[in-house]
């Protein structure tokens, strides 16, 4: 039997049917999951504040329901806290309906950062969200954290990372010129794409490497370096040459950024910046710009990344300097920012966040 001609587009549109479906159900699965646990935080925070329940009621309730309920899985002792400790993070998550709250648009310039934070907490998988709530404290970098994470795809293990490098502070942190070299809102964009400092603690190098040993590395662990500059980079090549006039030059590493449209030159440099080096990255975004972009792309955008850099010094480098360009450090280790520690919560307000309202901090034993 002959197909149609079509046939193929068929194909697709019906794979498509079911890709999207399964998406759905896969979500509609996880609303109800969170939706649930959400119901059992309450009935615990309501039973406790109006008939003073005690804390051995949550280690009696996941025995019952282990034997009551022993195919139903997710109701440990441990999962019971952190589902009162959900409630009591987000107590207008749904409303009284059993929707999911939802601000009006209308009011979102002066809506408080919690009530902006719950719809993406309604859309976020039970283990992300126990992360994030026990290690952002912020409700405003929360509400970042969970927004990224809708937006790229991240697994628990990839947002667990972003925060232990605390990527909301690195985020756009860049010294460019982009304000002045790209046309609004690709400055924007392009500004935001950009992070300062780079983190590559992927990689394992011995003081006074070589810069050809970072690249080496940076290539070897492409999928990590792909990951640390975030989503929309797709490699191009490493050392990629290019021929001007009589002369050969390599650039050290060449992308291309999906959403920005752009070439992306990236110059790895050991030790402190230097303003000449502003001035060599310009000349490889021209040549890129005359040799490889194509005229639906938009201008090519160069990135130098140093160990080091002086920002007064970066900031009059890129004076003059007719490309978009930006200047970055990187680093190869990194310890866990202050900023972060203290948003990790105390022993003390953990249990202070699991006690009945009113009742007693328990008492060391002697």
């Amino acid at each position: 039997m002959s197909l149609p001609i079509d046939y193929a587009q068929l194909l697709l549109d019906v794979k498509g049917r079911i890709q999207t479906a399964q998406l759905r159900a896969a979500f509609a699965a996880n609303s109800e999951l969170i939706r649930l646990y959400w119901q059992v935080g309450q009935l615990l925070d309501r039973r406790q504040a109006e008939e003073g329940w005690g804390a051995a009621v949550i280690p009696r309730l996941a025995r019952d329901l282990a034997n009551e309920l022993p195919e139903v899985k997710g109701f440990s002792e441990r999962n019971i806290r952190l589902m009162l400790q959900f409630f009591r993070a987000y107590p207008q998550l749904l409303e009284p309906g059993g929707d999911f709250v939802q601000p009006p648009v209308a009011q979102l310039a002066g809506t408080a950062v919690a009530l902006l934070l719950q719809p993406l907490v309604a859309q976020l998988p039970w283990a992300h969200n126990m992360l994030l709530l026990q290690a952002v404290k912020d409700e405003g970098t929360r509400a970042w954290y969970a927004g990224q994470t809708l937006a790229h795809g991240w697994s628990r293990n990839v947002l667990k990372m972003q925060i232990d490098t605390a990527a909301h502070l690195r985020q756009g942190a860049a010294i460019t010129n982009f304000a002045e070299r790209l046309p609004s809102p690709q400055s924007d964009l392009a500004s935001q794409v950009l992070k300062d400092p780079y983190v590559f603690d992927f990689l394992t190098l011995e003081a006074g490497f070589h810069e050809r040993e970072l690249e080496t590395g940076l290539v070897r662990h492409v999928e990590r370096f792909l990951l640390e500059l975030g989503q929309g980079f797709a490699f191009v090549g490493r050392q990629y040459p290019l021929m001007v006039g009589d002369s050969d030059f390599y650039i050290d590493l060449l992308f291309y950024h999906l959403k920005l449209r752009a070439f992306v030159v990236i110059e790895l440099k050991r030790g402190d910046f230097k303003p000449e080096y502003a001035g060599k990255l310009n000349f490889y975004c021209n040549v890129v710009d005359d040799t490889l972009r194509h005229a639906s792309d938009a201008p090519t955008i160069g990135l130098m990344l140093c160990q080091n850099k002086d920002s007064v010094l970066a900031e009059y480098a890129l004076r003059g300097i007719d490309k978009p360009i930006g200047i970055a450090s990187y680093e190869l280790t990194r310890a866990l920012p202050a900023s972060l520690q203290s948003a990790l919560p105390s022993i003390e307000a953990i249990e202070a966040e699991l006690s009945p309202p009113g009742a007693a901090p328990a008492q060391e034993p002697t």
